[in-house]
């Protein structure tokens, strides 16, 4: 492989998406790029490294900014946030909207789309208490093709199986063939868009609670930084941002400050010197 059109590459990477690939990671975009290489009738990797350097269309870079983001992704991810999401958050957003009836909640980097339908069935699972309101899910992700999975709402029995209770599956999905099914009642409440975390969250409009889980640990902190305050542009004053397990606001940006009793779940800082520090 090439160094200069590794390096190249590299920086196109950065650039596009954020995601920093070091002289270690050769091996991981050689593995990730040979399927797209053999696809495109070229010898190999280093050939399509050498053909994005001179030049290739916006079809073929996205489609290898695809290729190196990280999908994992499962329903009900590590518990602990959806449950103080159901139990903690929630309580305090519906007392505080009885005015408005309207509740809006952002899956950023939502990936195949387990974590929107998670958050669409303890939602729906409300019952009552959200009847007459007006409630919006929306999730995005850079990826075009994975968004169209997240959208068709099939997933295998391994997935399902990752994250979900039987009760839950039973509910809310239906088997078809080998593979399940989401229900109609959470597919019409939810909402996917393609964006891009580092160009901000302009359009996107006000949300009361936003999801941004195991992404951040793939950027550096000049690129966190820009994340974090594109969300905190968008997040409502009262409203609530929930990270990953392994990510802080801690050391990149004082826009958000610790929810009281509640870990890895952030509010907006109050204080308007405060978040310019």
């Amino acid at each position: 492989m090439n160094e200069l059109d590794f390096d190249h590459f590299c920086r196109m990477i950065r650039e596009r998406s954020g995601l920093v690939l070091t002289p270690d990671k050769a091996y991981l975009v050689s593995s990730r790029l040979e399927p797209l290489a053999r696809s495109e009738k070229l010898a190999d990797v280093a050939a399509l490294l050498s053909q994005l350097r001179k030049g290739a269309p916006e079809a073929l870079i996205q489609q290898c900014v695809d290729a190196l983001a990280t999908h994992e992704s499962y329903f009900f991810r590590d518990g602990a946030p959806f449950e103080q999401f159901a139990s903690t958050v929630l309580p305090a957003l519906l007392q505080a909207r009885q005015s408005t009836r309207t509740l809006r909640v952002w899956c950023a980097a939502c990936s195949s789309g387990q974590e929107v339908y998670s958050v669409a069935m303890i939602l729906q699972e409300l019952g009552h208490r959200l009847s007459g309101w007006k409630v919006e899910v929306l999730g995005t992700d850079m990826s075009q093709p994975i968004l169209s999975k997240a959208r068709a709402g099939l997933y295998s029995d391994f997935e399902v199986k990752r994250g979900l209770s039987e009760a839950r599956l039973n509910r809310w999905f239906k088997a078809e063939g080998p593979v399940w099914k989401v229900s109609p009642v959470l597919q019409e409440m939810v909402q996917f868009r393609t964006h891009n975390l580092l160009r901000g969250s302009a359009g996107l409009g006000t949300f009361d609670v936003i999801f941004c889980r195991n992404v951040l640990i793939y950027f550096d902190v000049e690129n966190k930084r820009r994340i974090l305050e594109g969300i905190g542009s968008a997040l409502a004053p009262d409203g609530a941002l929930i990270l990953g397990s392994a990510e802080t606001v801690l050391g990149v940006t004082r826009a958000f400050e610790n929810m009281p009793g509640a870990r890895g779940i952030y509010r907006p800082t109050p204080d308007p010197i405060a978040r310019s520090a």
